[in-house]
């Protein structure tokens, strides 16, 4: 590991410990900072290269769509090249962050937030529509389902996403957070559907797919759920829920695979690593849990640090100096 930078300012500290959705992709950073200036040309080459990569072209997409400029230059984008899906396909993940965020903002009227939903669905089909190989507008579609639609919505939209890229890494992730959610006035429930999908999802990817991990992320979003509601130690640490044998199970699964992976390059690789990282340090492995943090580096994730509702940075900073030895 490299030496700690310098202490910084007061400003420059926020900065540094800002979470980046980017991750470590330098090219989509670039593109991103060009997007904001109004130069929407470095997004359309961006995601040009990034071809029929659908991992990579969600990721990017949906990074790109998060600013608040996006859908204006996607529009303009849209003008130069009516018939463009790589802009029709932004405008509408720009749609659809657009009702996402809409919809958290509790005095935007009922019939907004539901007007703002309907403009992002027609966005939504109509990428679709110019691209019908693409899985990335149904990504998007999934999204805003999964925050506003039924079961019934979120199951026939991931089918799409998954009819189109099986092993797609966003959607499952998705999927899992969803599910996750489900009967939790039961209390805790070691035989909860989100395991029997996360299982199945894990089973039916390639051998070296990072949806193997799959399994580590529905433990930690079940943990989110079962905390939030009272039946789990608001400290992931202090709570049995990473101890048991189920969890043993999983965390050792996991890892093994993590071990001999060899697709360093996968786009969102950080996010499982935070996940497993976070799984590793509840389980009490610090080897284990550094050994991950040394990877992660600085390219920290607000989930899982912020189960159930912690300030990420210090819960993601308190776990990595304890597993390294530095606290």
């Amino acid at each position: 590991m490299p030496p700690p930078p310098p202490p910084l300012g007061r400003g420059r500290r926020r900065a540094a410990q800002a979470f980046d959705e980017a991750l470590d992709d330098a090219d989509l950073m670039a593109a991103r900072t060009a997007l904001v200036q109004g130069r929407w040309q470095n997004a359309r080459s961006l995601l040009v290269h990034t071809g029929d990569d659908w991992d990579r072209r969600g990721h990017r997409v949906t990074v790109l769509a998060r600013e608040s400029s996006c859908a204006a230059w996607a529009r303009e984008w849209l003008l130069a090249e009516p018939e463009s899906a790589d802009a029709a396909v932004l405008l509408a993940l720009a749609q659809v962050r657009r009702a996402l965020h809409g919809k958290a903002k509790p005095v935007r009227a009922r019939e907004a937030c539901q007007a703002a939903a309907a403009r992002a669905r027609e966005a939504c089909q109509a990428a679709a529509a110019r691209a019908p190989a693409d899985p990335t507008p149904w990504l998007g579609l999934l999204m805003l389902e999964c925050a506003v639609g039924g079961d019934q919505d979120v199951v026939r939209t991931f089918e799409a996403v998954r009819g189109r890229y099986a092993d797609h890494h966003h959607a499952h992730h998705l999927m899992v957070a969803r599910l996750a959610a489900r009967r939790t006035e039961a209390g805790p429930d070691p035989l909860h559907e989100v395991y029997d999908f996360a299982n199945w999802a894990a089973e039916q990817a390639p051998a070296d797919s990072p949806l193997a991990i799959l399994p580590v992320i529905a433990h930690a979003e079940r943990y989110r759920v079962l905390a939030a509601a009272g039946h789990e130690p608001a400290d992931p640490a202090a709570s049995g829920h990473w101890t048991g044998r189920r969890a043993r199970q999983v965390m050792k699964a996991a890892f093994d695979w993590w071990l001999e992976w060899e697709q360093e390059g996968h786009p969102r690789r950080l996010i499982d690593l935070n996940f497993l990282a976070h799984a590793k340090y509840c389980e009490g492995r610090g080897a284990e849990a550094a050994a991950l943090f040394h990877r992660i580096g600085r390219h920290a994730t607000p989930a899982p640090w912020s189960y159930p509702d912690r300030d990420p940075n210090t819960a993601f900073a308190a776990a990595r100096a304890g597993a390294l030895g530095t606290a």
